[in-house]
């Protein structure tokens, strides 16, 4: 019933809403996708992401939930702000930094380092479908635009 996975060699993917105990420093940086769905349950969920180098998670705003992202490897850059054209609050993060968003609130992460950039999110209540598993940026704006 309980699950102790710590991702090394096995393939990711969506736990929940089963109980799950996860080296997620490890899985963060094992994920080779820009976002992977981790753990999806009633109230909260977990995603895996990789930042190209360049790259950024794209201008977005959550009207109904709170996020928590946590980076565990590269270097990024992050904007906030009350409206897409005052991202007011910007700083630079990198491992163990934690970004916290409220609902309502504009955001942007950019990749300014030379490496991908390794985080993990949670969203509450939940954001994308149970297994999301979007490849690229690209792969997952077309899912969201359907």
């Amino acid at each position: 019933m309980f699950n102790t996975n710590y991702i090394m060699g096995q393939s990711i993917r969506d736990y929940g809403p089963e109980p799950l105990v996860v080296n997620i420093d490890r899985a963060a940086k094992q994920n080779p996708y820009y976002r992977t769905a981790l753990w999806t349950g009633k109230h909260l969920q977990v995603t895996l992401m990789s930042i190209r180098v360049g790259g950024d998670i794209g201008l977005e705003m959550h009207p109904n939930l709170d996020q928590f992202l946590r980076v565990e490897s590269g270097v990024g850059l992050v904007k906030m702000g009350d409206r897409k054209d005052n991202l007011n609050y910007q700083r630079k993060v990198d491992s163990n930094y934690a970004i916290i968003i409220p609902a309502g609130t504009w955001h942007n992460v950019i990749n300014i380092g030379r490496t991908p950039l390794k985080m993990y999110s949670i969203y509450a209540p939940p954001q994308h479908p149970r297994g999301t598993v979007h490849r690229t940026k690209e792969e997952a704006e077309a899912a969201e635009h359907h």
